[in-house]
């Protein structure tokens, strides 16, 4: 079955919890095949909105359709479709990993010489054939997190619904789900959905984020594209002396350059245009400071999150 040109459709999803809203107007497509991350802080709504998407929760306002189906009307539908990997795995851990995803296949209506097949690959996929018949309990976190993505692709699910993914997760384990992800990605069969708070990560694995807080948009599209929209300061990188490092701030100061800080790699300073960055080098070249070298930091994803959260607080929400 093909998925739609657009995966997922939300258009002014709204959801209390009494007098709160943990979503609240919420809109936003996901094209077939895309990895799209939900950002925000915790309490954002980012599982809120996961949760309205499958029919685990019902919505108070708006409308949703995932695969072409409505999930207040079709959940039983949507989720035959999808599959959901949840912050804690929630795997039976008194069972082995083959028992624990023969008992999660059948659940999924998978059985037979297909469930075993299945089963095998999924174990080889995710490099635990050779753990298949210890019990779960005794993993490790990242361990239990693999088996719990490969969980989720019993039933050869179109969409992918992955929240927080690597939280808790050791360096190590995290990069082998990011390297999942990113095969997920680059083959574009499915659509994932990722939330997370985790900026780096989803600069890395997304091709399209929305950033929420306080469950309303904030804003969407590409991590450059956002960054290259949203950043109005260019941050310049100087490397000069380590002895020479106060002078060269006194020096900026002194000439009106405010924002600089000294680190132990030289001086990072924040200028409004590329126009001002020879200005700020003739200026320390003027003080007899030796400059080693000079590069512009591309704005990214981290910067263009917290230029719009603290635009947010200041009641300037981009719509």
């Amino acid at each position: 079955m093909h998925a739609p040109a657009a995966a997922v459709r939300a258009t002014d999803l709204v959801r209390r919890f009494g007098d709160t809203a943990a979503v609240s107007g919420l809109s936003f497509e996901v094209g077939a095949g895309e990895t799209f991350g939900l950002l925000g802080h915790n309490g954002a709504g980012k599982t809120t909105t996961i949760r309205l998407l499958n029919g685990v929760l019902g919505r108070d306002a708006g409308e949703a359709e995932v695969l072409g189906l409505d999930p207040a009307v079709d959940g039983v539908g949507v989720r035959a479709r999808t599959g959901v990997l949840t912050e804690t795995p929630s795997l039976d851990e008194r069972l082995s990993a083959a028992e624990n995803l023969t008992f999660f296949g059948r659940l999924y209506g998978v059985v037979g010489r297909q469930l075993d097949d299945q089963v095998y690959a999924l174990l080889v996929a995710f490099g635990l054939a050779d753990r298949a018949n210890d019990r779960v309990g005794g993993f490790s976190r990242g361990m239990k997190q693999r088996l719990a993505l490969a969980r989720t692709l019993l039933h050869d699910p179109d969409i992918l619904f992955l929240d927080e993914p690597t939280a808790a997760l050791d360096p190590v384990a995290a990069r082998d789900v990011h390297n999942l992800v990113e095969g997920f990605r680059r083959d574009q069969r499915r659509t994932v959905v990722l939330t997370t708070h985790n900026l780096v990560e989803a600069q890395r694995l997304c091709d399209r984020v929305l950033i929420m807080e306080r469950g309303r948009a904030l804003a969407w599209g590409s991590p450059a594209d956002l960054a290259q929209s949203v950043v109005a300061a260019r941050i310049v990188e100087i490397e000069v002396p380590p002895e020479q490092r106060d002078s060269a701030v006194r020096a900026l100061h002194a000439a009106g350059v405010g924002d600089v800080t000294a680190g132990p790699d030289g001086l990072t300073i924040r200028v409004e245009s590329r126009e001002a960055i020879p200005a700020a080098v003739a200026l320390l070249a003027h003080a007899d400071i030796p400059i080693y070298r000079v590069a512009e930091r591309e704005p990214d994803l981290e910067a263009a999150y917290f230029a719009l959260h603290g635009r947010s607080t200041d009641g300037g929400i981009v719509q």
